[in-house]
């Protein structure tokens, strides 16, 4: 038991998060250049880095699919996760983080906290996942650690506890002083490691002055370091290094450091802040699943029965590969796993270590491990793998709706069928990309969570040897919502046509979500009473209402952001069945919206425009034609940053026009921001 301990002990799950273009496959190549498992760096702009090893990632210069590299520091093995930062692949770091222990979020010394990176921060936040922050690029022009801090403080909301001071700036950036053992870190030109100096004198001042004010943030928060600091008026470092580990667990506060990936300075003081701050294994709480209705947990033991989730899918030149987060227990090669998910076994043929896209092999994984499964033929991304012993069930990462779809189909019409074994296969590697025939063109439709989400799609088809593809102008999902209900609407689905009939007779309320809810999601309840509806028929009434969302009634879109109330009903002896009520859910809604008062909705983004000065007006002026409602404008290194909500149709095509504007020096991120009323001709686009 004490070797398992140990083991686990020495095991960190780690991702990298941040905005794009913040330095994120940087930092990961730098960190396996430091622990020795490269030997040479990997550079973005050069196409050399381990990562980014997919062509696309190499020619765009971006992280578009997660990838998993393992490595080894002082004697712990990091698994460590490369996530995509822009905004049409947070699914992928949806994936990630449902599986990850800790995390890295890398932040822009210049830009500080960006979109994007606050949209990752606060999906790490629903998954509980502790997080240290890294101030990178600091030998930028305009860098500066304590804006960023203060944008970290402000945007994020968390305690940002900063445990280094940087030696030098911009150009004349060469180290760091370590407040917490009050020494200083120099990288010298030529030289891959830091070397220890004592705190230079010009900075010794500021030194303690910032060790203090950080012994007062972390006694404030933290009772064992309150203890010390009233009683010496002082933390020793080893109590320093213990708070700083608690606060980082539970949420309290996040350590930041700082440094310049590029130039490779500050990479060790990270990886030895992932050991001392970010999670074992053993410190994150024991999964939690299902069997038969009952929840259980199942700690991260290898003596424990078996259980697992599968986050990514790919397919490969020699088959199919599951990767795979082992919660508890152990999987030997050989082994026959149970997918409760969809009731059947499924063998391991390997068992793979994986660096990218390239793989170890190993005889067996045991729990908090991160491996490729190969020979897992049916298993899809959220499914779980466990002991056919003892069956447990893991909740899934959420797949996000798409938000743009695109008609897509083969040039040649004797290739169809293999358009439709590569989209088949897109869909289950990514289940944010959503594959659907359209009743009425009988066209296929690709939808995703943007247009470079599509575009990317696409280009793997033909990457990956699949035929020529005609692709049609992108379009957004619009959705339908009711504004005004009805109350007491009544629906009796009666058939008599020989034989057993069918009868159901229900009474639905039908209201919008209160504000609090938001325009999306969708509330059945049940009021009633005597039991004039018994409770199964109540479940067939409401599976029936979740059908009837599929087609609105205004143009036919999904419809959301309502609640359905049964109020009453009634059965009949013999012809009362599970099926005749779900009818009746289904069709009783159907004609109810069409009683109810409703609204198109159309898909929204926050967008972020970083424009020179001279060039604000035409930009605004852009903005309000494409419908946007500006937020506000602020400056940041002589250029002025706009911050504006803008219906995501008006947005295809923005980047070339914002190029125009601006001679090529203007710049745009957005991200998703919800659903929002649209002009009621959009429904007939």
């Amino acid at each position: 038991m004490r070797n398992h301990t140990d083991h686990l002990a020495a095991v960190r799950n780690l991702g990298i998060l941040a905005h794009v273009d913040a330095g994120k496959t940087t930092v990961t190549e730098r960190i396996l250049f430091a622990t020795g498992t490269t030997h040479k760096r990997g550079e973005v702009h050069d196409g050399t880095t381990v990562t980014d090893f997919d062509p696309q990632e190499r020619d765009r210069g971006i992280t578009i699919f997660a990838a998993a590299v393992t490595c080894t520091w002082d004697g712990h093995r990091i698994n460590l996760i490369d996530t995509p930062g822009h905004v049409d692949f947070a699914d992928e770091v949806e994936r990630s983080l449902r599986v990850l222990d800790g995390a890295v979020a890398v932040f822009d010394a210049v830009a500080g906290v960006e979109p994007q990176s606050e949209s990752v921060w606060r999906q790490a936040d629903r998954h509980g996942v502790p997080r240290i922050a890294f101030v990178n690029k600091l030998d930028r022009a305009g860098a500066d650690l304590d804006r960023a801090v203060d944008s970290i403080r402000e945007r994020l909301h968390p305690a940002p506890l900063v445990v280094q001071l940087p030696i030098g700036a911009e150009d004349g950036f060469t180290g760091v002083v370590d407040l917490v053992r009050m020494r200083s870190l120099v990288w010298r030109d030529g030289l891959s490691a830091a070397v220890e100096e004592a705190v230079p004198e010009e900075l010794r001042e500021e030194a303690v002055r910032r060790r203090r004010a950080l012994e007062e943030a972390v006694a404030e928060r933290h009772p064992a370091a309150l203890e010390e600091f009233c009683d010496h008026e002082t933390l020793s470092a080893a109590t320093l290094t213990r708070a700083l580990r608690d606060l980082t667990l539970n949420g309290d506060g996040v350590v930041v450091l700082c440094g310049s990936a590029y130039r490779n300075r500050g990479i060790e003081p990270l990886l030895d802040a992932v050991l001392a701050y970010l999670p074992s294994p053993l410190d994150v709480p024991a999964v939690r699943g299902v069997h038969e209705g009952a929840e259980q947990r199942r700690a991260a033991d290898p003596e424990v029965p078996f259980a697992g989730l599968v986050f990514k899918v790919t397919a490969t030149g020699t088959g199919r590969l599951a990767y795979a987060r082992v919660y508890s227990g152990t999987i030997e090669k050989g082994d026959t796993v149970w997918d409760p998910g969809n009731g059947r076994g499924e063998r391991v043929a390997r068992i793979l270590r994986v660096m990218a896209d390239r793989h170890v092999q190993l005889d067996r994984a045991v729990a908090g491990d991160i491996v490729a499964l190969a020979g897992v033929k049916s298993a899809r991304v959220g499914a779980t793998l466990c002991d056919a012993g003892a069956p447990l069930l893991l909740e899934p990462p959420v797949a996000a709706d798409p938000v743009v779809s695109v008609a897509v189909e083969a040039r040649r019409s004797t290739d169809t069928g293999r358009l439709a074994t590569a989209l088949a296969r897109l869909a289950e590697e990514d289940p944010s990309l959503v594959v659907r025939t359209d009743a009425e063109t009988g066209q296929t439709v690709l939808s995703g969570m943007g247009e470079l989400h599509l575009e990317v799609a696409v280009e793997k088809i033909r990457r990956d040897g699949g035929p020529e593809v005609t692709v049609g102008r992108p379009r957004v999902a619009y959705r339908e919502t009711v504004v005004g209900g009805v109350s007491g609407f009544v629906f009796r689905h009666v058939k008599q046509d020989g034989g057993a009939g069918q009868f159901a007779h229900v009474v639905l309320d039908v209201e919008p979500l209160g504000p609090e809810a938001g325009v999306t999601g969708f509330e059945f309840r049940s009021a009633v009473v005597g039991g004039r509806v018994p409770q199964e028929y109540v479940r067939a009434v409401e599976a029936g209402c979740r059908d009837a969302l599929a087609e609105g009634p205004l143009a036919g879109h999904p419809v959301t952001g309502l609640r359905v109330t049964l109020t009453d009903g009634s059965t009949h002896v013999k012809d009362s069945s599970d099926t005749a009520f779900r009818t009746a859910g289904r069709l009783g809604l159907r004609d109810a919206l069409r009683a109810c008062t409703t609204v198109l909705l159309e898909p929204v983004a926050e967008v972020t425009v970083t424009v020179p000065e001279d060039a604000v007006g035409g930009v605004l002026g852009d903005l309000a034609a494409r419908r946007g409602r500006v937020g506000g404008s602020e400056s940041r290194g002589g250029a002025a940053v706009l911050t504006a909500t803008v219906p995501l149709a008006e947005l295809f095509g923005y980047a070339t026009r914002l190029r125009s504007r601006t001679q090529g020096r203007g710049t745009f991120t957005t991200r998703p921001a919800g659903y929002a009323p649209a002009p009621q001709p959009a429904a007939v686009r």
